[in-house]
């Protein structure tokens, strides 16, 4: 069920509206969630879309659904249980109040254990159920000037996406396709019977050298245009995509999300979005860019050619 709301409905009737709906997630005041909602561009979101066809050298993380909740260490740093649902992976400890330094310390479900990373989407829901993915493969991409790439910055952290879109064009890194499917959209599918829905979601590959992070947590990052980094954003880092499959295909698919203020479970598929903070070790990172994307070899999980 997507619920729409409209002209100036207060942000308590629309808490009380959707509770008696079933599809608010706790009972926190209103809260902003400006740091996921992110109007791209027009030269942005070509960038953005031009690049996801672009194959490259790469290596591989591999990774597993680890825990799901109401956190979000990046948008509401220590603020425990005010976000909309995630789904995390990798890195075990995850919280509204991890850092690079508790991450470091912590365990990972990823192979390689190297990498000790959080990354998190918003949680699928099927008829308002959620579901973990079954697989989640994390591609560290060299798509342009591969041989400048280097490795991402301890503690570097960003998103993409936009959870307050209220269309499908107002999203161009939302992908969703079937399994075994060429045709990809912005918003869910009804994939066929011996099929799974799968998204992608491609991060950007220009960071501006200085900042680990930003107020919205996208301005120290940004798309190549024509595959060449602004002036602004000079520096090269391996493009990150999500390769995310769900054991579920058909309808009553939703995203947990951000309506009016309050968390619920019925936002669209065109409000996919993706966190990722880097705790790599970072001696193992440097070698794989270096082995891998800089080379220009496909890479497994173990960083080798």
């Amino acid at each position: 069920m997507h619920v729409r709301i409209r002209g100036a409905i207060g942000i308590a009737a629309v808490a009380v509206s959707l509770v008696a709906a079933g599809l608010v997630v706790g009972h926190r005041p209103a809260v902003s969630h400006a740091g996921h909602s992110y109007a791209y561009g027009a030269e942005q979101a070509r960038a953005m879309v031009e690049q996801q066809a672009i194959p490259g050298s790469e290596f591989r993380v591999t990774c597993a659904s680890s825990h799901r909740g109401q956190n979000d260490p990046i948008v509401f740093p220590n603020q425990s249980g005010v976000s909309h649902m995630h789904e995390f992976f990798g890195n075990r400890t995850t919280n509204a109040f991890s850092t690079l330094t508790s991450l470091r310390a912590g365990a990972t479900n990823c192979d390689p254990i190297s990498d000790k990373s959080a990354y998190w989407v918003p949680t699928l829901y099927k008829n308002g159920q959620p579901v973990a993915p079954d697989s989640v493969t994390i591609y560290y991409q060299g798509i342009h000037d591969r041989t400048r790439a280097v490795a991402h910055p301890q503690g570097l952290r960003y998103v993409v996406g936009n959870v307050k879109a209220s269309s499908p064009e107002q999203n161009p890194a939302a992908r969703w396709s079937c399994t075994t499917q060429s045709p990809s959209n912005r918003d869910f599918l009804v994939c066929p019977p011996g099929t799974k829905v799968e998204t992608y979601l491609d991060f950007p590959t220009c960071w501006n050298g200085r900042d680990l992070d930003s107020a919205n947590h996208r301005d120290h990052m940004a798309f190549a245009v024509g595959l060449v980094c602004p002036s602004s954003h000079p520096v090269v880092v391996p493009r990150l995509e999500f390769l995310i499959t769900y054991p579920v295909n058909g309808t009553g698919l939703s995203l947990g999300g951000t309506v009016g203020g309050a968390n619920v479970t019925s936002a669209p598929g065109y409000t996919f979005h993706g966190d990722f903070m880097n705790a790599w070790d970072p001696a193992e990172l440097e070698r794989r860019v270096r082995n891998c994307i800089n080379a220009g070899y496909i890479c497994g999980t173990d960083g080798n050619p």
